[in-house]
């Protein structure tokens, strides 16, 4: 961590600056009509009147790098673009999705959300990136609202115009170190970023809601080829009692599957030990790859932020992949990119009806999510409705609206539900001792 500086999303500021920058706003161009009485144009970042027949959008994603990589993300924006249209728009407004690729680099993000400024996206849509530090400034700096992202970072859920869909990293490890806790030795594997310096404390509240000591906290990086001396520690580690059951808990991202090709050689000696992590690290393709029945992650548990993909829940997502994605292998119904970036789109789709044949505008869809609006989405996760600061604030987390997570167990290779329905991780978080 030497040498490395955390900074944190301000949430006050960020709304000051928004509500500021409208009344500046409202108040230049009353002059200006007034001196001019002719050639105002259209306010950044808008549709401009009932009459204009596009809303612009953006979605980013890594693609191509080392480290993680989300493709089906903005690939599936652009089918669900197609799909909307196809069906007469957004209150017969067509929609435009532009797609940037942040490339894991904080210089990369920011000309992402400065792109997303130049072009008026109304909306940043579905997103996929660990630099908030760079994109956040850019998008509250001209008010534009972040909705859905993938909850990688802190500042997803501090920052006055983000409005997370899922818990994030926060809800997911809280919920699978509680059901960790009956483990001996558990040893997290993860990256040595700051995001991933966020994560040994939240799988922790977890572990010590069921009476455990914690984490043994492993970094590794996160774009390493093997993963070698990692799984070998890891296994000395969790097995230094052997009266108890260790737990490996890998989180790299797509590394996982790097770090399991290690861990299944080295664990010939060690055949007691369980796998657990969560979902985006796994999914049913990496279960697969690894040997299904016979692979490292049989009898593993996973938390995921939503039901498992074979839910008739999911029926609307998989219409729209069926008609407009068909044969484009980088949409992925099981990829939790792909499922989050859907409910966004969801969500989005929703607060753009809410305004009616009104303006839609980055602030008018700001002012509707801030006024309260409830929006359900089929049951994929509870009815979200953000607020100034909700029950989570206390921990640092402002704009966390959905902290329920589900259990996930993968038995004869399948990924499969190993609790019926979701459960709440709000109080475990409230006991969570992140730093920022």
């Amino acid at each position: 961590m030497t040498g490395r500086r955390r900074t944190r999303s301000t949430f006050l500021p960020g709304l000051l600056t928004r509500h500021a920058r409208n009344g500046l706003l409202t108040a230049g161009t009353a002059v200006a009509c007034a001196s001019l009485l002719a050639g105002c144009g259209v306010v950044p970042g808008t549709t401009g009147g009932a009459g204009d027949d596009t809303i612009t959008v953006m979605t980013w994603a890594p693609q191509g790098t080392r480290a993680t990589n989300k493709p089906g993300m903005p690939a599936f924006a652009e089918a669900y673009a197609r799909w909307i249209n196809n069906r007469g728009g957004l209150n017969g407004r067509k929609l435009n999705v532009l797609t940037c690729n942040d490339h894991n680099d904080s210089v990369a993000a920011a000309k992402c959300a400065r792109r997303a400024v130049k072009e008026n996206a109304v909306a940043v849509v579905g997103s996929y990136s660990q630099h908030a530090d760079s994109f956040f400034p850019s998008l509250e700096g001209a008010g534009i609202p972040y909705i859905g992202g993938y909850g990688i970072t802190n500042a997803e859920f501090t920052s006055p115009l983000s409005y997370p869909v899922n818990g994030g990293q926060p809800a997911l490890l809280a919920g699978l170190g509680r059901e960790l806790a009956r483990c001996g030795p558990v040893a997290l594997v993860r990256p040595d970023t700051i995001a991933g310096d966020q994560l040994p404390p939240l799988l922790d509240s977890g572990l010590k809601t069921g009476g455990h000591e914690g984490s043994r906290d492993q970094r590794a990086a996160e774009d390493a080829t093997e993963y070698d001396e990692q799984a070998a520690r890891a296994l000395r580690t969790t097995t230094a009692d052997p009266e108890e059951q260790g737990c490996v808990v890998p989180a790299l991202g797509d590394r996982n599957g790097t770090f399991m090709d290690s861990f299944r050689r080295a664990r010939e000696d060690y055949p007691d030990v369980r796998t657990a992590t969560v979902l985006g690290s796994v999914d049913q393709t990496v279960i697969d790859a690894t040997g299904g029945a016979s692979g490292p992650y049989e009898g593993s548990y996973l938390t995921g932020w939503y039901p498992v993909v074979t839910d008739a829940r999911w029926d609307g997502m998989k219409r729209v992949i069926r008609e407009e994605a068909f044969g484009d292998n980088r949409v992925d119904p099981a990829d939790a990119g792909v499922q989050t970036t859907y409910i966004a789109y969801t969500v989005f789709r929703k607060a753009v009806e809410s305004l009616g044949g009104g303006r839609v505008s980055a602030d008018t869809l700001t002012e509707a999510l801030d006024d309260g609006l409830r929006i359900g989405t089929g049951g994929l996760t509870p009815t979200l409705r953000w607020q100034f600061q909700d029950k989570l604030a206390g921990v640092g987390f402002p704009r966390l609206v959905n902290a329920n997570v589900t259990l996930q167990v993968v038995r004869e290779g399948r990924l499969v539900s190993a609790r019926k329905g979701f459960f709440d991780t709000t109080r475990t978080l409230q006991d969570a001792d992140v730093t920022y």
